[in-house]
């Protein structure tokens, strides 16, 4: 954890050999800012637990970037010149997807954009009857994450995959069950102890050998996943530049409907 200070955009702390960390800016539905980007990957990495749960703080899970903070609020494009000049999959996506401790997600509200790629990147999505999930990134103009790519259709399939990742449909927690995205929907008031009592069944466990799990099951299913970050920064470095992206920032903050031009 930091030394001189705690995490100003979320909370972390354990219950027994279980790590919550709670995104707290609720005020922006957990939107992320570079800090909370930080914040998460120092939180991840730097975790004694053998088990963690995260959840955010209420109404949402996390609403993904603050477009304003993030990207430029649609005015002009975000500095990618270091994504550009050396791609890599992100720091905080390389944490969680690299950590061998389960992480179970308790997603209290709407998980869209990278709150949808932090979903993915959980073992266990457990959902209130509120959450909502959607892969936003084709309405800003942009591809998403890694996970997007490399998770979801290890989920619901590659054509409801394709379908959710172009689209930029919204889906509920009942559809999310339906077609696999999540393992349980509860109700909203039961989400927490739930995460907590899966989370804590895990923890029981021997913890050298739910490693060794989590390992092996990351060899046997997933991609390259700093091949695929490579390919997602380079990309995203072309597609911060573009018109369409602009666009479809200013048309989100400004409530209308986007006019792309394909350029």
């Amino acid at each position: 954890m930091y030394e001189d200070a705690p995490y100003e955009d979320l909370t972390y702390e354990e219950q027994g050999h279980v790590g919550v960390i709670t995104l707290r800016r609720p005020e922006a539905r957990n939107a992320l800012t570079f800090r909370s980007y930080a914040e998460l990957e120092d939180a991840v990495r730097t975790t004694t637990a053998r088990c963690l749960v995260i959840t955010g703080a209420d109404p949402a899970f996390c609403s993904g970037d603050d477009v304003k903070v993030v990207m430029g609020g649609g005015e002009k494009p975000p500095d990618m010149s270091s994504l550009a000049r050396t791609p890599r999959l992100t720091p905080a996506a390389e944490a969680l997807l690299h950590t061998d401790v389960p992480v179970v997600a308790a997603v209290n509200g709407a998980a869209v954009g990278w709150g949808m790629e932090l979903s993915l990147m959980a073992d266990f999505r457990v959902a209130s009857e509120k959450a909502k999930f959607g892969e936003l990134f084709v309405l800003r103009g942009l591809v998403s994450d890694a996970p997007g790519l490399g998770r979801l259709a290890q989920l619901v399939g590659r054509e409801k995959a394709a379908e959710l990742l172009m689209t930029g449909e919204v889906i509920d927690a009942a559809e999310a069950l339906r077609i696999g995205l999540v393992g349980r929907v509860v109700p909203h008031d039961e989400l927490l102890p739930a995460a907590l009592g899966l989370a804590q069944r895990i923890a029981a466990n021997p913890p050298l050998a739910v490693q060794a799990i989590k390992r092996g099951l990351r060899q046997a299913l997933d991609p390259d996943w700093n091949e695929v970050g490579v390919y997602v920064s380079s990309t995203l470095a072309e597609l911060f530049q573009t018109e369409d992206h602009r666009e479809g920032v200013r048309s989100f903050l400004e409530k209308r409907v986007p006019e792309f031009k394909g350029r």
